[in-house]
């Protein structure tokens, strides 16, 4: 890999490139902030020519031959040019090899792999709007296909900035509280025309799914959910509904965990938080695995992967102290809002407070996605109490039962604390994962719905859920960008990404089962809905049915499933 006739104890861009002044007509600052080197911008010593020529040695030789040459003939330059640059790929190896033969170099102590730079599409507040006004409409799927459709159209297609920085955006996502593809698009935006790019992709990638869950959360309030017709529908609808986390969880898993170490982070943390599922133990579990890599790439002494020099970034949004003052207030109205719900009860006006404390506290401490904060929505509207029966052999048998199953008027009596059924919320999560946009926008068929079920507006409910939802997060990746964009080259961060990453998808996994558990013990027909679940997972995974067409088919299949049982044969 290294050139031949070249010493070891040369500095690695010596042995490959000449100096920087023996080039011809190369400016001081060939990309970068005017007046300040690229490798100093993102905290390497050297200037950016000594990291990244922007030209190889052969065809520079074959420039300069051919203008020293002057008069000479044509053919003559053409030859000399030839001949310059042969013996250059001799003692250098060719143009091509140049760029690939990086091997680690060191930045003090840590050895980092860097890249060529490469130029990428310049983009305008016209071409936001033009490609987020569509994916707000057409990006079904959930997050994980959300962040694969987003790297197909803004990587693949448009280029407007390297693979790797876009990997780097959805693992910051993945390791704040907040919804994952909402940060990401908001990100976007931001990387490229700052503050307004950021609101402008956000707020296109949300709205659509926003008004429709909103709509139809209004409507679910009308609906007699106790009629065995509308209780085997909801049901098809939430095993297809738990079908796709599956299948998010199952996508994600592949891409974050290539070895063994992180399949291992990704099944404990699975594990841990479907046995112990308290808001601490997210930040725990991803805090842990990313010590875990850091640790194996210290002791086998791994090369840190450098984030390249020039990969599309316009902007990062705000400077650090705008950036740190956001994080301060999303922390400031995170403690008011719990301290103001333990001092009130639930009642009269004080309602709304309880709501938006539920969804703000809950949008501040999920990491890793939609899918995992859904076990913990559940148990902010739903309340629950233990149910004991004896058993053969002496000992009972305990499980969690919904309050209102307790009290002869259901929902409607007075003694009840949850906000709504169980069959309400998982109808919700079916619907809202055949909806475009994130998953996350299940708050406003939420906030619609209890606030309706209250006896106040459906808008102030969705106001105090979806902006509790959804807020913490887009005040964290505004407020994280700035600081982002500096310790992204730390090389405790870069070696800890794995890890985290991994830990992060584990939680999607643990919410797979724990929402399995509560779908099929809601269901009137348990064991037909797992079918349904399992066809659902089939048709969308092995036959790529489209989401929404699935979530259909389910609730389709849950009207099967209520006539059947109607004939005696369930």
């Amino acid at each position: 890999m290294f050139p031949p006739n070249q010493p070891f104890g040369q500095p690695l861009q010596q042995q490959m490139y000449p100096p920087v002044n023996q080039y011809p007509g190369m400016g001081a600052q060939p990309f970068g902030l005017p007046g300040q080197p690229l490798g100093q911008q993102y905290g390497y010593g050297q200037p950016a020519q000594q990291q990244f020529p922007t030209q190889t040695p052969a065809v520079d030789q074959q420039a300069h031959n051919e203008k020293s040459n002057g008069a000479a003939p044509a053919q003559n330059g053409a030859h000399d040019g030839a001949q310059n640059g042969a013996q250059n790929a001799t003692q250098n190896g060719t143009a091509e090899d140049n760029l690939r033969s990086v091997e680690p170099a060191k930045v003090g102590e840590v050895p980092v792999e860097v890249s060529p730079p490469k130029e990428f599409a310049v983009v305008g507040f016209a071409e936001i709007f033009k490609e987020f006004v569509v994916l707000g409409w057409t990006a079904f799927g959930g997050p994980a296909a959300h962040i694969a459709l987003f790297r197909k159209v803004f990587i693949d297609k448009l280029n407007w900035f390297s693979d790797s920085l876009f990997m780097e955006i959805f693992a910051l996502g993945q390791c704040l509280p907040g919804p994952t593809s909402t940060q990401v698009s908001f990100a976007i935006g931001v990387v490229k025309k700052g503050i307004p790019g950021g609101l402008l992709s956000g707020m296109l990638f949300q709205y659509p799914g926003l008004v429709v869950m909103s709509a139809i959360g209004f409507g679910a309030q009308k609906a007699d959910w106790d009629k065995d017709i509308l209780k085997g529908f909801g049901s098809g609808l939430a095993a297809v509904g738990v079908a796709l986390v599956a299948g998010a969880a199952y996508a994600l898993s592949k891409k974050t965990c290539p070895d063994l170490l992180t399949g291992f982070l990704n099944l404990l943390a699975a594990v841990v938080a479907y046995l112990y599922s308290t808001a601490w133990i997210f930040p725990v579990l991803i805090v842990f695995g990313g010590l875990c890599t850091y640790a194996r790439d210290v002791y086998e002494k791994r090369p840190v992967k450098a984030a390249d020099g020039n990969e599309g970034i316009e902007s990062l949004g705000v400077n650090k102290v705008v950036g740190g003052f956001l994080l301060f207030v999303w922390l400031a109205v995170l403690v008011v809002v719990i301290v103001l719900r333990q001092e009130t009860d639930y009642h009269g006006s004080n309602k709304a407070l309880h709501w938006f404390e539920a969804f703000y506290r809950t949008g501040s401490i999920i990491f890793g996605g939609g899918q995992v904060v859904l076990p913990l929505i559940i148990e902010e509207v739903v309340q629950y109490q233990e149910q004991c029966t004896p058993v053969d052999g002496g000992g009972q048998r305990c499980i969690q039962v919904p309050d209102y199953e307790f009290y002869p008027l259901g929902f409607d009596d007075s003694r009840t604390e949850s906000w709504m059924t169980e069959t309400q919320f998982f109808t919700g999560l079916a619907i809202s994962q055949a909806m475009p946009g994130p998953l996350f926008n299940l708050s406003a068929y939420l906030g619609a719905l209890i606030a309706s079920k209250a006896g106040w507006n459906a808008i102030t409910g969705v106001v105090c859920c979806w902006v509790g939802l959804f807020g913490p997060g887009i005040l964290v990746i505004y407020g994280a960008l700035p600081f982002w964009g500096s310790f992204r080259q730390w090389p405790l961060y870069r070696r800890a990404l794995p890890g985290m990453n991994a830990a992060a998808v584990g939680l999607v996994v643990a919410a797979v089962f724990s929402l399995y558990d509560k779908a099929r013990s809601t269901s009137p027909f348990p064991d037909w809905a797992v079918a349904i679940g399992i066809l659902g997972f089939v048709a969308v995974e092995v036959f790529k049915m489209p989401a929404p067409a699935a979530v259909v088919g389910g609730g389709f299949l849950g009207l099967v499933g209520y006539w059947l049982k109607i004939k005696w044969i369930l």
